[in-house]
């Protein structure tokens, strides 16, 4: 079985960075020889900068925080973990959940996404908990064979009953993810941008990452 960003990706999938390749092709029931089969990714690092810069809207995320979608705080120099684990979703289709634990100075955060191949949708991004938010989602290689991550439709909902934001209240969210060979690490930067409002979102950082055999 292969990952959902090889399945998105194709033949491009082999113009990432090797590392990034070992990244992001965890998949439900394998994973790189050296974790001896089914494996889970772990990171762990630091956020040089974490959280909303518009005050304004701290109070909507932190009803957002409660679901483990999102985050009110704005914090730098911010320590974080990464666990990722690929599965089968609820119809079958593959799916890649990473959980991300956030350590602010005023608690800690979780927040969590399972990112869903379907092979008529694409990719979807499913945000929080409960499922309510979802994203589309693309990727492509970037510049040096980085990874690029794009969302730019938002719907909210339950099951097959799905409500798009208004254009003029939609975000759009960027992610970069590269291997930095010179420091020897993984760093990532996130920007979710409003048309009226700039950046509502962000974060970006370097990390260390493994994979280590799952535990069921």
């Amino acid at each position: 079985m292969v990952s959902v960003y090889q399945l998105a990706m194709g033949k491009d999938f082999a113009l990432l960075q090797p590392e990034l390749q070992e990244y992001f092709s965890l998949a439900a029931g394998s994973g790189p020889a050296a974790a001896g089969g089914p494996a889970v990714g772990l990171g762990t690092g630091i956020f040089d900068v974490a959280g909303c810069p518009r005050p304004v809207l701290r109070p909507l995320l932190r009803l957002a925080g409660r679901d483990h979608a999102l985050f009110p705080e704005y914090q730098r120099d911010v320590p974080f973990s990464i666990e990722n684990r690929a599965h089968l979703d609820a119809s079958g289709w593959p799916a890649l959940t990473a959980v991300r634990t956030i350590d602010f100075d005023g608690g800690t955060r979780t927040m969590q996404d399972t990112t869903v191949w379907e092979d008529a949708a694409g990719l979807t991004d499913v945000l929080g908990r409960s499922g309510t938010v979802r994203t589309d989602l693309a990727c492509s290689v970037g510049a040096d064979g980085r990874m690029r991550l794009v969302s730019r439709r938002t719907s909210f909902g339950a099951g097959r009953i799905r409500l798009g934001l208004p254009r003029l209240l939609e975000a759009a969210a960027f992610t970069e993810q590269w291997w930095d060979r010179s420091e020897d690490c993984f760093r990532i930067r996130t920007k979710v941008l409003q048309r009226q409002m700039g950046t509502v979102l962000e974060y970006q950082g370097s990390f260390s990452y493994r994979m280590v055999p799952s535990q069921g």
